[in-house]
């Protein structure tokens, strides 16, 4: 009952803007907006994706394993595997570099 109320209170005032004034015949309605354009397709995967999820598609494990040799055998595998490569090189003891991150998000991009 007490949503039903909230709904009806939230209406009152857009039913009151509603009856104002009719446009003066000097207004010109105004052209509709135009559409927007399709967004480009996003990447498939990018730093923030789960590695996990990275290493299940083909592309994406070959993209690891060119520029990330060896991260996917390590033995910690299991317990970094749930996130993403950025969140990973705050772990790494500066093992992942800025440089090694930029050229697998630039190769990670191009997997669509």
């Amino acid at each position: 009952m007490k949503l039903l109320s909230l709904a009806a209170l939230l209406l009152i005032p857009a039913a009151a803007s509603a009856q104002t004034s009719p446009p003066s015949a000097a207004t010109a309605p105004t052209p509709p907006a135009p559409a927007p354009a399709a967004p480009a397709e996003a990447a498939k995967f990018t730093l923030d994706t789960p590695i996990q999820d990275i290493v299940a598609d083909a592309a994406g494990k070959a993209v690891l394993e060119k520029n990330l040799p060896g991260l996917i055998g390590l033995p910690q595998y299991e317990m970094f595997k749930a996130i993403g490569l950025k969140q990973l090189q705050a772990y790494s003891d500066g093992k992942l570099t800025d440089e090694m991150l930029a050229k697998t998000a630039t190769d990670l991009a191009t997997i669509k």
